[in-house]
């Protein structure tokens, strides 16, 4: 093996290393209700809350590619015991094999994002005020189903996913003149990695720089509290996330894209 070979090898070897590590943080961060391993690959499924990332196949290893279709059968009737179609959600951890038989059998790609990450030490959090994050979690819901407009028959499953999160969690909200929710945060701070979850501006609100606010102050709380290294997940098409935290120093990582049977997609 030549020497450029070899660091081409290692190189790719410490990016899988980083990508583990980073969606291990982020299953901890946001845990689905049940969890079940077929070899490798994370089973994660949530009754009371549709998120993708909360009920989608997870594969975790590039090597583990045998029996494929078999898997892929085993997990639609496992989604389907649960009410659900079956995503696959595909990171740099999927095997090569997997990606070329959901492209064989015309599994389109959708709702592409990146996973982003900064050094702490290296932002600027000079001028941030500091501010405590509230431990009322039903008042932290009720603001997050405002903020994102979803409907309050999701209160119970965000609620028991928030009470699921075991790495310590900050919640932050942003109020009107009028005591109203206009933003809202998540940071989890788990050993020296902090994560950002749940962000979002309420239409009317945006371009204000509430969000860069908001965010700016559970990074710097995280960093009071040892982390190091700050991650989030993003959009592709969310230009205004992207904006701002390339803003703040924040790189991309990696991407990772779900993948749903034909006609199924969501």
């Amino acid at each position: 093996m030549s020497r450029s070979m070899a660091i081409t090898e290692a190189e790719r070897l410490r990016q899988l290393a980083v990508v583990r590590r980073l969606e291990a943080a982020g299953f901890r961060a946001w845990p689905a209700t049940s969890t079940a391993f077929d070899g490798t690959w994370a089973v994660r499924l949530t009754r009371s809350f549709p998120g993708k990332r909360l009920n989608s196949v997870n594969p975790l290893d590039p090597s583990d590619n045998s029996d494929i279709p078999a898997r892929i059968v085993r997990a639609r009737r496992t989604f389907a015991e649960y009410g659900r179609s079956i995503i696959v959600r595909q990171s740099p951890l999927a095997p090569p094999e997997l990606v070329a038989y959901l492209d064989g059998e015309g599994w389109p790609a959708f709702d592409e994002s990146l996973v982003m990450t900064a050094s702490l030490a290296e932002l600027d959090l000079a001028g941030t005020v500091d501010r405590i994050p509230i431990r009322d979690v039903a008042r932290y819901v009720a603001s997050s189903l405002r903020v994102h407009d979803r409907p309050a028959s999701l209160r119970a499953g965000l609620t028991e996913i928030l009470q699921s999160i075991r790495p310590p969690t900050g919640l932050f909200i942003r109020e009107n003149a009028a005591g109203e929710a206009v933003a809202v945060a998540l940071a989890i701070y788990d050993n020296d990695l902090a994560g950002l979850l749940d962000v979002a501006v309420i239409d009317g609100e945006r371009r204000r720089g509430t969000g860069k606010d908001l965010v700016r102050t559970a990074l710097r709380y995280t960093a009071h509290k040892g982390a190091k290294t700050a991650w989030v997940q993003v959009e592709a098409d969310n230009a205004a996330g992207l904006a701002l935290y390339g803003a703040l120093g924040f790189k991309e990582a990696y991407r990772y894209v779900y993948r749903a049977p034909p006609g199924e997609m969501r």
